[in-house]
């Protein structure tokens, strides 16, 4: 059995201290994914952005807010985990500058300047051990398979999830899995607990048990 770090749901970049950018992201994939991993015998730390989602009793929560948090809080776990299931969508960018307190309406436009965030997964990726691994989630317009071959090679996973911007906040997805050579290993659609509990086994047979021996 596998002790499993799962990331799940948004962050937030705050503007100033009331407004903050996110996405959509419920948390639903990565509650169904902890329920499933627990099925199977496994061991799951989630860190998880705010989300309303409750996530089965018997994993352990570390809630986070911003992609900063998150990433420090994955880095604290890593040593003590088998494997990293990133399911978050952790913010891209953030401002580039915070304001304190809260900017006031004045009827004219304001400008963000935005910058990136730093790559969660990628930069956990650089500091895993060779006996871990790493799965990714890529959310493309399409599935588009193209970019989130693009993403295993920066984040270097040994599997990524594709999934359609449709799976945003929704109760069902569909998921295709490639793993570093671009082979398609399956397509999975169907409520998000049944992709799930698919993933998991997928998981374990690609990547939990090759890593065991």
């Amino acid at each position: 059995m596998a002790h499993i770090l799962l990331t799940a749901g948004p962050t937030r970049a705050y503007v100033d201290d009331v407004r903050y950018l996110t996405n959509g992201s419920s948390g639903r994939m990565a509650a169904a994914i902890a329920a499933a991993s627990l099925a199977a015998g496994h061991t799951v730390t989630v860190v998880s952005g705010p989300v309303t989602v409750k996530f089965p009793s018997g994993v352990r929560i570390i809630p986070v807010v911003s992609t900063s948090d998150m990433l420090h809080a994955c880095l604290r776990e890593l040593p003590d985990v088998d494997g990293v299931i990133a399911a978050a969508a952790p913010c891209d960018f953030e401002p580039d500058i915070r304001r304190t307190g809260k900017i006031p309406r004045r009827g004219t436009t304001l400008m963000l300047k935005l910058r990136p965030t730093i790559d969660v997964i990628a930069t956990v990726a650089r500091r895993a051990q060779a006996r871990q691994w790493m799965v990714a989630f890529a959310l493309e317009p399409e599935a588009d398979p193209v970019r989130a071959m693009e993403k295993m090679t920066t984040k270097r996973c040994d599997l990524i999830v594709v999934n359609d911007l449709s799976a945003v906040d929704a109760t069902s997805t569909a998921v295709t899995v490639y793993d570093r050579s671009h082979a398609c290993l399956g397509t999975k659609a169907g409520a998000k607990r049944s992709v799930a509990g698919w993933l998991v086994r997928l998981i374990e047979e690609r990547l939990i048990s090759k890593k065991a021996n």
